[in-house]
């Protein structure tokens, strides 16, 4: 038996990602061509395998008298995952991880392979005894999470539903759910570009967490507003889908055609700057600047779990510092009182509540708290200091959401 394509694709993600410390959206672009099916399906098994990397570990470990060589523990792993967590018949599963491990030039170990995924078959309770949501989530990041670890890990266990937001007076694609929150969310797996509408630009997909900064943005028709790091371009097509004059800026090239794309398809205007923020200025000052700044996007481990493997302590200093610049920044470019949300997909108090007090304390920005009112489609969101903070722990009947803070603040002078 020949390897299968999402077998092999799964394997070159997760050598991308673990191997070469490469996010896993970055190496699907290097993926050699293959049907679309099957890409989609090499990275629905790449991203389980990266999300429940600590379980599968401990589950393989009681079947090994030593650690195998890394190629064959990833095969074993991709083996593992499609037993335990995709529902791969068995046969299957341990077939295609031997015919795998040969076409990796790891013949000498096939016989490993197969007899140790036999052996993890044959387990009715592989997972019954192993806390898996403390085995998955990298030690530094359960300790800062603290108290609500236990619930965030849970809540990243499984795949995130496909949340849209709709262009105006545009009507849902069958098959989705109404939030309070204003979006329309689809089962797991859902392909956005075979719903009814995509090319139309009826919608795009934003999860639920995500479309709030904007939102509480208020921008409001013809106000002139800037999107700071803009792409890939959801929140700059909320503010122009509000009427607002807006320009979307944006440093790195390949996510400039990529919000360019997105822009077209939805036939929404925006002006585009490739400038890093922290160094652009406008013409005039602004009425409004939405600053979702660059951070270690521990609130998306949900919907890509390749970031538990890709970020480390030392990174949160040096992103605290470039978020700081982009403050200093963004406060620069506003009129007396006009507004700046500042928000951050991120789960570390370092790069949320500590960097938006910091900056009232060096700016001239005094807190714009959000309303009960404004927050009551979503009131456990709403901290005392009435900011607003999201975790994948929110709406587990729903399915979760992102980890999200954000806050508002106004120019004084």
């Amino acid at each position: 038996m020949t390897a299968d394509p999402t077998r092999e694709g799964a394997f070159a993600l997760l050598v991308a990602v673990l191997d070469r410390r490469r996010p896993l959206e970055e190496a699907l672009d290097t993926l050699p061509p293959m049907e679309g099916r099957d890409r989609a399906a090499a990275h629905r098994l790449a991203a389980a395998v990266l999300r429940r990397t600590g379980t599968l570990d401990a589950v393989l470990e009681p079947y090994l008298k030593k650690a195998p060589p890394p190629p064959v523990r990833m095969v074993l792993r991709i083996g593992a995952a499609g037993l335990l967590l995709l529902d791969t018949p068995p046969h299957a599963a341990v077939a295609t991880a031997v015919a795998l491990a040969r076409a990796k030039g790891l013949t000498p170990f096939a016989g490993l392979v197969n007899a140790v995924l036999r052996r993890v078959a044959g387990s009715t309770d592989a997972l019954a005894e192993l806390d898996s949501p403390r085995l998955d989530t990298p030690p530094w990041l359960w300790a800062a999470w603290g108290r609500q670890a236990r619930a965030i890990a849970t809540a990243h266990q499984g795949e995130a539903p496909l949340d849209l937001t709709l262009a105006p007076g545009a009507a849902a694609p069958e098959g989705g759910e109404a939030l309070p929150t204003g979006s329309w969310r689809y089962p797991a797996g859902t392909r956005v570009a075979e719903l009814a509408g995509f090319a139309e630009g009826r919608f795009w997909v934003q999860d639920a967490a995500a479309a709030l900064p904007s939102r509480l943005l208020d921008a409001r028709p013809g106000e002139r507003v800037a999107d700071l790091c803009a792409a890939p371009g959801g929140k700059t097509a909320q503010l122009a889908a509000a009427g607002a004059i807006v320009t979307a800026v944006e440093s790195n090239p390949h996510r400039i055609a990529r919000l360019r794309e997105n822009l077209a398809r939805l036939r929404l205007d925006a002006e585009i700057v490739q400038a890093d923020a922290a160094d652009w200025r406008p013409a005039a000052p602004l009425d409004a600047v939405l600053l979702d700044a660059p951070c270690s996007a521990t609130g998306t481990i949900r919907r890509h779990p390749d970031v538990a493997h890709l970020k480390r302590p030392a990174d949160i200093a040096a992103l605290a510092a470039q978020q700081d610049r982009l403050l200093d920044a963004a406060c620069a470019m506003l009129r007396p009182g006009g507004r700046l949300v500042y928000a951050v997909c991120s789960l570390q108090a370092e790069e949320g509540p500590a960097r938006f007090a910091a900056a009232l304390a060096r700016l001239k920005l005094a807190p714009a708290p959000f309303t009960p009112e404004e927050l009551a489609f979503l009131p456990e969101a709403r901290t005392a200091e009435g900011w607003l903070r999201t975790t994948p722990a929110l709406w587990p009947e729903r399915g979760g959401m992102d980890g999200f803070f954000a806050a508002r603040a106004l120019r004084t002078e």
